[in-house]
């Protein structure tokens, strides 16, 4: 299912917002900036817990003052070229799913040039794998995860779900993933032609298993699927792309693509401060709310 949302208008919102929102686009200093205007209360976060020896084997826990009885617990994938990126950088992702109710860990991978796809993918199936071992309910059956991500961690997080290769090696069944939400990912982007892409998914021509849209197949997971349309980093016809195969795997997924928002405003929205940028923040939760009986897990009839 396609929805083209219109552009959010600005029109009325305070100057403070609008500063805001020109200094969240401009760099680090508004991540900071944005996160510092972020709520403490209502969650406490447990930083640093390690999933592996080395140094950014690391992830973090949100879990929320009240937390929803039998809510899936979200693992949440940041982007960043798969060069960048820190976990504590995403406290605005942490508490915007925190306040909604939802237990939320965020990873740290290891990056490019230290390693390459197979290194971060192995990273990314190991912190869940420490995530489900901290919360047995879920290898018992009786609660679900969300893998959720921005731009390289959005590709990360449906890597994991239709791949199960990757999850199978730290002993997780594809049962336990509930869902996919992916925000401006990158699913289908053969031929590569960048350098550093190609580093990243070589040595040599990457193949078309580094591709989430050659992995789907009956039985994954449903998804969430969200981008904006004048996004020139991560092209909307990734997602088009990528809806088109698990549709035709009768795969449920339900598609957001939103009119003049652009790869930052998408994640940026999850934000308190700048959620007029886009309707991430209401589409991500209206889909969770409204699909909590379908994201239970199928591993009880089939053993942890």
């Amino acid at each position: 299912m396609f929805h083209i949302l219109p552009t959010m208008a600005l029109m009325g919102r305070s100057p403070i917002c609008l500063v805001l929102a020109c200094l969240l686009l401009s760099g680090c200093s508004a991540t900071d900036l944005v996160n510092g205007l972020t709520p403490d209360k209502g969650y406490r976060v447990e930083p640093g817990i390690a999933y592996g020896a080395l140094e950014r084997q690391n992830l973090d826990i949100y879990t929320p003052d009240k937390p929803r009885d039998g809510a899936p617990l979200v693992v949440f994938f940041y982007g960043g070229g798969w060069d960048s990126g820190a976990r504590g950088d995403y406290k605005f992702v942490g508490e915007a799913f925190a306040a909604q109710g939802y237990v939320t860990a965020i990873p740290d991978y290891r990056l490019y040039p230290e390693v390459g796809w197979k290194g971060f993918m192995s990273d990314a199936a190991r912190s869940v794998a420490a995530v489900m071992k901290r919360y047995p309910e879920i290898a018992a059956g009786d609660r679900s995860l969300v893998l959720a991500g921005h731009s390289a961690g959005a590709y990360i997080a449906a890597m994991l779900a239709l791949d199960a290769s990757w999850l199978a090696g730290e002993d997780v069944q594809p049962c336990h993933i509930g869902a996919v939400i992916g925000l401006s990912g990158p699913y289908d982007f053969l031929p590569l032609r960048d350098d550093k892409l190609r580093a990243i998914f070589g040595p040599g021509p990457a193949s078309e298993r580094t591709q989430p849209v050659h992995h789907v197949d009956r039985g994954d997971p449903p998804m969430l699927l969200i981008t904006g349309l004048e996004d020139d980093t991560v092209l909307p016809r990734n997602t088009r792309a990528l809806a088109k195969e698990l549709a035709a795997a009768d795969i449920a997924v339900d598609v957001r693509m939103y009119d003049g928002v652009d790869h930052v405003d998408v994640i940026a929205a999850m934000s308190r401060p700048v959620r007029f940028l886009a309707p991430t923040h209401e589409d991500v939760f209206g889909y969770l709310d409204q699909n909590q009986a379908a994201f239970r897990s199928s591993c009880r009839s089939v053993g942890p």
